[in-house]
């Protein structure tokens, strides 16, 4: 049978009505067109499946057995509607994001922590990790989009947009005084012990191709995984480290450490947004990333 489904529910509203009237204005049609569709399914399916009585219809043996099965069905069919409706309204849903150390605790968090205040019901999934690992991610299908920082390198699948900008120093602590009132060639940086952070990062390769077209090459003496650990390595004096400003801000405003004067700026970079051109945003990522759009916070 090849019946029309909308004669299912029809048969499903008059079922709970228990009266053909009240189907007809429950679903904003009229009388006889209730009527004709009941006619109708009892036709396709070959057997009666309503009893007239004086106060409306009531199912036949055959059109309880029907209506089991039809009102989980179309029961389950107004359950998604209503879910489809939550996500909608941003009721519920998940959002899944990738990012790094520096992009969370020093852009994300605070967006995430208003969003969450405001959308209790979305659920947020974040997944910790250097920016080549969040792009890996991205293309698994794995988060909705990453928060990283730049250089992403060439991706044509992805848009990249920028958010703000952050800036990377070298940075010591009271061992390497007299390198403070001074500026210090680009090359003389091959001569310290650097402490800088593991080569799978995007600010690592940053910093190798930025020396290296100032024909600089260092080697590290301290490769570590996180910056925390490398300022934390800085004010104990093992070597001079480089960072993002962001994670040094505290200790060089308290004078624990200070910033090298160096012969060349390094260029500013930004932190970014990375999402799939041809990848649709559910309506809670969309308002997450109209947040982090926003300017001024």
């Amino acid at each position: 049978m090849n019946i029309n489904l909308e004669y299912y529910k029809i048969f499903y509203y008059t079922a709970r009505a228990g009266s053909i009237t009240r189907a007809a204005e429950l679903l904003s049609v009229s009388q006889p067109a209730v009527s004709q569709a009941v006619r109708t399914l009892e036709e396709e399916v070959g057997m009666p499946l309503f009893v007239r009585t004086g106060k409306g219809v009531r199912l036949t043996p055959a059109g309880e057995v029907l209506y089991s099965y039809v009102e989980r069905g179309y029961e389950s069919i107004l359950m998604g509607e209503m879910k489809l409706r939550e996500l909608q309204n941003l009721e519920s849903g998940e959002i899944r994001i990738g990012a790094s150390d520096m992009t969370l605790r020093f852009f994300l968090l605070p967006y995430l922590q208003r969003f969450h205040e405001a959308y209790p019901g979305i659920k947020l999934t974040v997944t910790n990790g250097p920016t080549p690992e969040t792009l890996k991610m991205m293309q698994e299908g794995r988060i909705d989009f990453g928060v990283v920082t730049d250089p992403v390198g060439a991706h044509g699948d992805l848009q990249i947009l920028k958010m703000r900008e952050i800036s990377d120093v070298f940075v010591a602590g009271y061992r390497f005084l007299e390198l403070k009132h001074r500026t210090i060639p680009l090359k003389e940086l091959e001569r310290l012990p650097i402490i800088c952070l593991e080569k799978n990062t995007s600010t690592r390769r940053y910093m190798d191709a930025f020396l290296k077209e100032n024909k600089v090459f260092i080697q590290p003496e301290i490769e570590l995984a996180t910056s925390d650990m490398i300022v934390e390595f800085a004010r104990r004096n093992f070597g001079v480290a480089n960072v993002v400003y962001d994670f040094a801000r505290e200790y060089l405003e308290k004078g624990e450490l200070f910033e090298l004067k160096l012969s060349a700026k390094i260029p500013k970079r930004s932190i970014c947004v990375i999402l799939e051109r041809e990848k649709g945003l559910s309506a809670a990522a969309q308002r997450l990333l109209s947040f982090l759009n926003e300017k001024g916070d």
